[in-house]
C-alpha cells in the first residue's frame, strides 16, 4: 500500500510538471488585413536582452520562417510590413510536496486517525522565456499579427535552439492567416 500510495504521488507530480514545462504558443491577427499582398518584409529588434548569439539565432530564425513562406528580406522603409520581436526571461517559482507514510490508514485500521506520515515540500526556481512577433503595415502603425511564444528556458544552448525552432514551426504553421489548408 504505502509503495502504491508513493508512486501515484510520483506520478501526478510529474504529470503536473509535464504540463509546467509544455510550450505555449498563441497567434492572432486582424482579419482584415490583406496578407497576400504582402511581398517583403524588414525585420528589427524592439529591446535587446541582452545577449546578442540568442538575439542573433531568434532573428534568423524568424527571417527564415518567413522566407519560407515566401516572403523576402527587404530594407526597413521600403518592405510591405515591418516584423518586431520582443524578448524577455521571467523567474518562476513552483512548489512540490512530496508525502510519505500511511496518513489516516494507521494502527487504527481503515477507520482510524491514526498512522504516521511526512510531507517534504521544496521550491524550485526556473526561467521562463516569452518571444513576441508583432507584424505591422509598412507605416508600423497597424497591428497586423501577433504571435506570441512562452516556455521553460534551459541551461543547455542546444535544447534552447530546439525549443525555438518548434516554437516558430507552431507560430506560423498557419502563416500567412489563411493559407491552411481545410
Amino acid at each position: 500500500m504505502k509503495l502504491l500510495k508513493t508512486m501515484m504521488c510520483a506520478g501526478i507530480a510529474l504529470a503536473l510538471a509535464g504540463g509546467a514545462g509544455a510550450q505555449d504558443v498563441k497567434v492572432d491577427y486582424d482579419k482584415a488585413a490583406n496578407f497576400g499582398a504582402i511581398k517583403t518584409f524588414s525585420l528589427k529588434l524592439a529591446n535587446s536582452w541582452g545577449n546578442q548569439l540568442s538575439e542573433k539565432r531568434v532573428t534568423d530564425e524568424i527571417t527564415q520562417s518567413l522566407t519560407e513562406k515566401g516572403w523576402t528580406v527587404a530594407p526597413e522603409g521600403q518592405a510591405d510590413a515591418q516584423v518586431v520581436l520582443h524578448g524577455a526571461t521571467e523567474t518562476k517559482r513552483s512548489l512540490n510536496t512530496f508525502y510519505s507514510g500511511m496518513g489516516g490508514y494507521g494502527y487504527r485500521g481503515w477507520g482510524g486517525m491514526g498512522g504516521m506520515g511526512t510531507a517534504t515540500t521544496t521550491e524550485t526556481q526556473y526561467n521562463v522565456g516569452t518571444l513576441v512577433v508583432d507584424i505591422f503595415d509598412k507605416t508600423g502603425k497597424s497591428l497586423l499579427w501577433r504571435g506570441i511564444a512562452q516556455d521553460e528556458l534551459s541551461d543547455k544552448t542546444e535544447k534552447n535552439v530546439k525549443k525555438l525552432g518548434k516554437a516558430s514551426d507552431k507560430l506560423f504553421k498557419d502563416f500567412p492567416p489563411g493559407s491552411a489548408k481545410k
